[in-house]
Formats: C-alpha cells, structure tokens, sequence
C-alpha cells in the first residue's frame, strides 16, 4: 500500500462519507439538488477526516502508537511515524494541508450563500483537531467517543443538508444518529486491542477509565441502538417506511458483537469483529440511504 494512503486511511473515509450521502439523500428526497454545494461538502468533511486521521497519528507516535506491540489492521494507527516510512513533520504537514482545505471548502459555502456552513464547518474541524491536540486531547479525557459520534454522525448529516437546502431541520440532525452509534462502536472496539498502550501512555479513553470487563457492555448497546432508532425516525419523523430496510444490515451486527464477546481480551481475534463494526456502518448507511431514494420514487 502507498505510504501516502497508509497514513491517511484512506479506506476508513467511508465514516465521514456515507452520513454525506445520507443527508444528501434526504435533501433529494425533499426537492433539493445542488450537485456543487454536494461536491465541497464532500471534498471539505473528506478533507477534515483525512486531517484528523494524521494529526492523530503524529501526536500518538511518541505515545500509545510506540508503546503499542499489537496493532491490527483497524486499530493502533497507521504506524507510518514509528515504523520510519515518514518523517513526523511530514504527516503533520500533510494534516495542515488537509485543514486548510477543508477550511477552504466551508469558506467557498459560505461565499455561495449558507452562513451556517462557517459554524458547523467549525464544530466539525475543532472536533477533529481536539480529539488528539494538546491541551485539549479529548482521547485521553473521555470525552472523544462522545465527540466522535457527534462529528461523525448528526453534525455531518445536519449541515450537509443545511447546505443543500438551506434549512436546519431536527430530521437531518436526528438522520445521523444511527451511523453516529456505529462509528462511536468502530472507536470503542478499535480501544480493546490499544488497551494495554493506551493504559500505560496515559491516554484515558472511556475504556481504559472502565477496564475491559465493564467496557465490553457498552460495544453491544452502541451495536443494537441504530436499529430500534430506525422505528423512530420512522414514526416521528416522516421518513419513508423503506428506511426499515436497514435492518438487513443486523445480521452482520449481531455476528460482530457475538465475535467480540467471545474475544474482547485478545489483539488477534478480536479483528473480525472490527472489520464487521466498519461493515455494518458502511451497510446501514447506504440501506437507509437506499430506503430514503425507494420512499421518494414509489411516493
């Protein structure tokens, strides 16, 4: 793999994306088609995950990431910085270049006529650059799987459709909480094999504070919410029935929390739990998003 796309995680920018396409998808539904505004949006929040994932790894290369003698696929950073493939000013370079063009991107918005694009653009780089940068550090305070399911999931879905619509609505805020639930799980499991790391570089998280015998309940829980959230955004929110047909992505859930209960207190077995969390984000999202598109043409 190119040490560029290593760095960045490039496959991992489903996370960000597929909550974009969601509310771009109920944008549509309603009446609302700004491929342009659509575009930056897509450009500047890919911006601003790829700018996290770095400036994450180079504040955990003299931390967690060296002390961590486990890393999987999912977890434990992209080792770039420790393993030497780049110099740490590079990937923090590349996190500023990031910055700024997702920066860029919400300052085109606003130029285009959505003001509101310049605070929520706003929560969403401050979360990113937060979530690793001292003093702030909200990985190390217990306060970034909080954090991350809010950036990653009602902030994201709520501001793109503002920008294609030009309305705050309680809908697109609450459209995000599904995949908000299931990236908050993609963080907490990627905490289980770093735990001995993370426990020893005195990085905080949630799981360290709990232990992994109280942490491993959690997991479930953020596992299982989205899909009775489905009901509700159905009943209360107007969406079309179809949106239920993301329960087809439970099966896949439910195999990943079985896998993890089995294995949360190993580094080795517990990755095809992981790579079941990223699936089942990447399937509900686009089921929800596909149940939105069926609504809208069957009326």
């Amino acid at each position: 793999m190119n040490v560029y796309v290593r760095a960045m995680r490039l496959p991992f920018l489903t996370g960000s994306l597929t909550p974009v396409l969601l509310a771009a998808g109920l944008a549509f539904h309603h009446g609302y088609f700004r491929p342009l505004e659509l575009l930056l949006v897509l450009i500047g929040v890919g911006a601003l995950h790829l700018a996290a994932n770095l400036i994450n790894d180079f504040f955990d290369a003299d931390g967690s990431d060296r002390l961590n003698l486990h890393p999987t696929p999912f977890s434990g950073g992209s080792r770039v910085i420790p393993e030497g493939m780049l110099l740490p000013r590079i990937v923090l370079l590349m996190a500023l270049m990031f910055f700024a063009l997702g920066t860029l991107c919400g300052m085109i918005l606003v130029a285009l006529g959505h003001p509101y694009a310049a605070i929520i653009g706003l929560l969403g780089l401050l979360a990113g650059l937060f979530y690793s940068t001292p003093p702030f550090k909200f990985m190390a305070r217990g306060l970034g799987e909080l954090s991350i399911f809010f950036a990653f999931g009602p902030l994201i879905t709520w501001g793109t459709y503002y920008v294609l619509s030009d309305q705050l609505t309680l809908t697109a805020f609450l459209l995000g909480f599904p995949p908000g639930f299931l990236i908050a799980a993609v963080i907490w499991i990627n905490q289980f094999p770093d735990f001995p790391a993370d426990r020893a570089a005195r990085k905080d998280n949630l799981v360290v504070r709990l232990g992994l015998n109280r942490a491993r309940y959690v997991y479930p829980l953020l596992m299982i919410l989205p899909f009775p959230f489905l009901f509700f955004l159905w009943r209360t929110q107007g969406l079309s029935v179809f949106i239920l047909a993301a329960w087809l992505a439970w099966p896949l859930a439910w195999k990943g929390i079985r896998i993890f209960q089995q294995n949360y207190a190993t580094h080795d077995r517990i990755i095809p739990a992981q790579a079941l969390t990223i699936q089942s984000h990447l399937l509900l999202g686009v089921l929800m998003l596909a149940g939105i598109l069926t609504g809208h043409l069957l009326g």
